[in-house]
């Protein structure tokens, strides 16, 4: 018996060890295959920039590896997160055997190819995002196989195809987003199966047909629904107007047709965002929109839409109203705009915008009652008569006044708008607005933009506007305004698009002042009475594109000092008094594109070289005394006289004799000037390309002996110093650039600068007036660089000023951080894509950018710079330089292919400019020691917009926090600006914008 259950006892022994040993072979083999699953995930990765894959290797266990989670039971993956990684290529179909994955989490890099279906295997994953990506291929339909998957986010790739219908067996799928892809075909009706589902988001898509009635289903549960930037076509099911927990519905910018329900505003009692613009609706405007209480913005505009606008009394929390570019108004009573007065209780209303309809009636006197934040007014384009009511005084945040295309006639409209100080952007043009233009519209010294043109102004232009001393876009043309042109208007430097006075009658001359607009794109004085000569001052206005002077009275030649005008495109001086010949420098103007010179009296021979041997950009109808040109001009043969004399013996002697003196003034000269050097004497010479001579010795007077008092700030090859010379008999401050020669490369930047700097104009660029090379008192090589000087200094100082007695606490609001960056964008573009031979910068940074009194920004420093071969530029697709430079820039702000030996490229500066951008808006360097781990400000910033739940708060400057209704009415373009920054600073070039298409949006934020 003992020896029977010893036996038993022996057996079973056994069989429990052999069952653990099973055990652990199978736990051992699970274990393996989730970490052999994710080495082939990393063999797959072709750029890993921050080593964030480095702790892959067998040093730790898997469940250590970064981004790795395991499960505390089983020692399985159970979370793998990579987001924000900067990771390139593929994912790995191996994925599929991470059996314990929950959550994937892959969005923000740049992972290319398809999305594998092995991932349909992973029947336990409750979350995956694979967002802003680069995926392409088709979604794909074993996704279905992940029955537990809760949240599916795939937008901002590039996939195509359909949406899968397999999607609506998701059972407990409660967000999915496939927004901002290629995607075809239409919504599944299948996804009326979805019961959980909150959130559905498709758009910024192709997808087309009619949107599904199964949708109807999800009442229960659907909170967010944005089918906007499509194709849908036909009308909107009822059936949707049942959600009623919708809280955002957007079907805007579709070809949805039919009528809006009466009763919506019942029906969808929770509703928040209404957006339904730019579709072909048709009908009224719901009655029932006065029960939305919870409306915060309502958008209908561009649709078909007829009648009177309902009573908004109740939306007490309505941020933006806009129903322009609709049919609305027209009503019999000439009443339309009653319902303005029933925002009142808005308090939040920050835009509310009515343009392009057809209301007529006044303006009510209610106006002023409106929102004291309201930021935005637009009720341009419609039949408005009378006058603005004098309580818009009251709208204290107003920036945006756009009255145009209307028909006021109140003789009061002027001196009403100017008592409210705080306007940015006022635009009246073509109304009936008579009478003088008030001196008081020197109290609006925000305003950038003034448009008046189209009325019935007369008189003068009254000296008061030199307070506007921001404006860049001055248009006053067809009017019946007269006198002289008031030389206060030549102050405003800050006028950089138009300063347009056309179809007037003012008299007298072009104020020689005009000399002070260095930032003008356009100048436009035709149709006016303008006598006495072209100034030569216009010259000094070295950004001018666009000249139009034509029928005036204007006599005399065309000043020579306008060949300083290098990137005009249009010149139209037609129908003037003009005399003497053409000149030849229009040949060399490369961007000329119109040259009107046409009924004057120019005499001679035509130019018919460089950009002028195109006859079809040369107006010279009516010119009778000209001759010669291109064939094509149909001008007759110049003749020549040239008689043949014979010089007799004694001017051979003469000529002989002189040439003999010359040769050895020169000789001598030579000599001495060796021998001035060698004695430590100074002797100055002046670079190719600069007219102006400059000594040492008045660089050494002007700067107290580059004394410390007047050291504006030291770099890598030098220092700048302020100074004061006597440049045309009256001082000039100037900035000068002393080389230190000691510095290896200094010498090199040196060239480079001048090389840069002599060639290019614009006027977001630092100008050079002259140089200076030769030797100081001790005989030392001395090399200088003359700059304008610019007064407020570098960006760097404004960013991160600090308050003192002689420096007093300055900051830079949203609105000139924004201007800021479209200047240096401007001036990228220009260096970029306008030069004859591209120049990257190669050290952008905010030191290196500088503010006039206007708060211009100007480009500068270019000791790194270097041209772009042509022949790389043709064909290079990626923009590269011939060959790679030693020094590339600034820690911080030089793009990470440049650490690894890259050639220098127009990518290279377009990451500076990124984090540049981010710097402006975050307030914090590329190197804050807050950035660890990997982290950096791209990073940073990156991380925060991907994070659903963020707010813009969470990165943006706090200086900027003050500006809250700004924020509020503009979040979605700060976030804008923020991601031009994230995508100019990838780490990838290939995937850095081009200055052009950043240009492109931040002029649109801008508008």
């Amino acid at each position: 018996m003992t020896l029977w259950l010893f036996t038993s006892w022996v057996l079973l022994l056994l069989l429990q060890l052999c069952f653990l040993h099973h055990h652990a072979d199978a736990t051992y083999s699970s274990n393996e295959t989730d970490r052999l699953a994710l080495l082939e995930f990393k063999s797959m990765i072709s750029d890993d920039p921050l080593g964030f894959l480095s702790s892959w290797n067998d040093s730790a266990h898997f469940c250590l590896w970064g981004g790795v989670s395991c499960s505390e039971r089983h020692d399985r993956v159970a979370v793998l997160d990579l987001n924000s990684r900067g990771l390139s290529g593929s994912i790995s179909p191996h994925i599929g055997n991470l059996t314990f994955l929950k959550q994937l989490h892959l969005y923000n890099n740049t992972f290319r190819s398809s999305i594998p279906p092995e991932i349909g295997r992973l029947r336990r994953l409750q979350v995956l995002r694979l967002s802003n990506n680069s995926l392409s291929g088709e979604i794909p339909s074993s996704i279905s196989g992940c029955s537990a998957l809760a949240d599916l986010d795939v937008g901002k790739n590039n996939l195509t195809g359909t949406i899968p219908q397999e999607l609506g067996l998701l059972n407990e799928l409660q967000f999915l987003n496939v927004e901002r892809n290629l995607l075809t075909g239409t919504i599944p009706s299948s996804f009326g199966n979805l019961s959980l589902i909150q959130e559905i988001r498709v758009s910024d898509n192709q997808l087309s047909g009619r949107v599904p009635e199964a949708l109807g289903l999800l009442k229960n549960s659907l909170e967010q629904l944005m089918l906007h930037i499509n194709y849908f076509d036909g009308e909107i099911p009822p059936s949707i107007f049942n959600l009623s927990l919708l809280i955002y519905l957007t079907l805007g910018h579709n070809q949805l047709q039919g009528n809006l329900p009466w009763n919506l505003g019942t029906l969808l009692p929770n509703l928040e965002y209404f957006y339904v613009a730019g579709n072909e609706l048709t009908g009224s405007l719901p009655t029932s929109l006065s029960n939305a209480t919870n409306m915060v913005q309502l958008q209908l505009q561009f649709n078909n839409f007829t009648g009177s606008v309902p009573s908004m009394a109740s939306s007490r929390n309505l941020l933006r109203f806009s129903i322009g570019g609709n049919s609305l108004g027209g009503g019999e009573d000439g009443d339309d705009l009653g319902f303005l007065s029933s925002f009142a209780g808005a308090r939040n209303l920050e835009a509310l915008v009515i343009d392009t309809n057809n209301f007529v009636g006044s303006l009510p006197e209610q106006i002023g009652n409106l929102s004291s934040s309201l930021l935005l007014l637009d009720f341009s384009t419609n039949q408005i008569p009378g006058s603005i009511p004098e309580s818009i005084r009251n709208l204290v945040s107003l920036q945006w006044l756009w009255g145009h295309e209307n028909k006021l006639s109140g003789t009061t409209v002027l001196s009403t708008v100017a008592n409210v100080p705080s306007l940015v952007d006022l635009r009246l043009y073509n109304n009936q607005i008579p009478g003088s233009i008030p001196p008081s519209i020197g109290n609006l010294g925000s305003l950038t933009v003034l448009r008046l043109a189209d009325n019935r102004l007369e008189g003068e232009i009254p000296a008061a506007i030199e307070n506007c001393r921001r404006l860049i876009n001055l248009d006053l043309s067809n009017n019946n305004l007269s006198g002289g042109i008031p030389p206060q208007i030549m102050g405003l430097t800050s006028l950089s698009i138009v300063l347009n006075l056309s179809h007037n009658h003012f008299n007298g001359g072009i104020p020689v002042e005009v000399e002070n607009l260095k930032n003008l794109n356009s100048l436009d004085l035709s149709y006016n009475m303008l006598s006495d000569n072209i100034p030569s001052s216009l010259g000094k206005c070295g950004s001018l594109e666009f000249v139009r002077l034509q029928a005036n009275l204007l006599q005399g030649r065309i000043p020579s000092t306008l060949d300083l005008l290098k990137g005009i495109q249009l010149f139209d001086v037609s129908s003037n008094n003009l005399s003497g010949q053409i000149p030849r420098f229009f040949e060399n103007m490369n961007f000329l594109r119109l040259l009107n010179l046409s009924y004057n009296k120019f005499e001679g021979e035509v130019p018919a070289s460089g950009v002028l041997k195109n006859a079809s950009i040369i107006s010279l109808i009516g010119n009778d005394k000209v001759c010669g040109g291109l064939p094509e001009l149909n001008l007759p043969l110049c003749s020549f006289r040239r008689p043949k004399k014979k010089l007799s013996y004694k001017w051979k002697v003469v000529i002989s004799t002189i040439s003999s003196l010359v040769f050895m003034v020169i000789v001598a000269s030579c000599l001495s000037v060796l021998w001035m050097k060698r004695k430590g004497k100074q002797a100055m010479v002046s670079s190719d390309g600069f007219d102006m001579r400059v000594s040492y010795q008045s660089l050494h007077k002007a700067t107290d002996g580059f004394s410390e008092a007047n050291l504006l700030g030291a770099g890598s090859f030098g220092s700048v110093y302020k100074g004061v010379v006597d440049m045309n008999g009256k001082n000039t401050t100037i900035a000068i650039k002393v080389f230190n020669l000691q510095r290896r490369g200094a010498a090199k930047s040196f060239m480079a600068e001048c090389e840069v700097l002599k060639n290019i104009r614009h006027r977001n660029l630092v100008r050079i007036v002259t140089v200076c090379s030769g030797v100081d008192y001790q005989g030392n090589d001395f090399k200088a660089l003359i700059y304008e000087f610019v007064v407020n200094g570098s960006l760097e100082n404004w960013l991160y000023a600090t308050e003192s007695v002689d420096d007093p606490p300055r900051s830079l609001n949203f609105r000139q951080r924004l201007d800021i960056v479209i200047h240096v964008a401007s001036a990228l573009d220009y260096i970029h894509n306008l030069c004859e031979t591209p120049i990257v910068h190669c050290d952008l940074k905010p030191s290196n950018v500088l503010l006039d009194e206007d708060m211009v920004a100007h480009v500068g420093d270019f000791g790194l710079a270097a041209f772009l071969q042509p022949s790389v530029v043709n064909l290079s697709s990626d923009g590269t330089a011939s060959s790679s430079i030693g020094i590339k820039g600034t820690v911080g702000y030089a793009p990470p292919e440049y650490g690894m030996g890259n050639e220098i490229s127009i990518q290279g500066d377009m990451y500076s400019y990124g984090i540049l951008v981010l710097e402006m808006f975050t307030g914090r360097r590329p190197t804050d020691e807050s950035f660890i781990g990997g982290l950096n400000l791209q990073k940073f910033v990156n991380n925060a917009l991907s994070e659903q739940r963020s707010t813009i708060r969470e990165v943006l400057d706090p200086i900027l926090f003050t500006e809250l209704s700004l924020l509020r009415n503009s979040e979605e373009d700060v976030v804008s600006i923020f991601k031009i920054g994230v995508a100019c600073s990838s780490d990838s070039p290939q995937e850095r914008p081009s200055i052009s298409e950043v240009l492109t949006k931040l002029n649109k934020l801008l508008a």
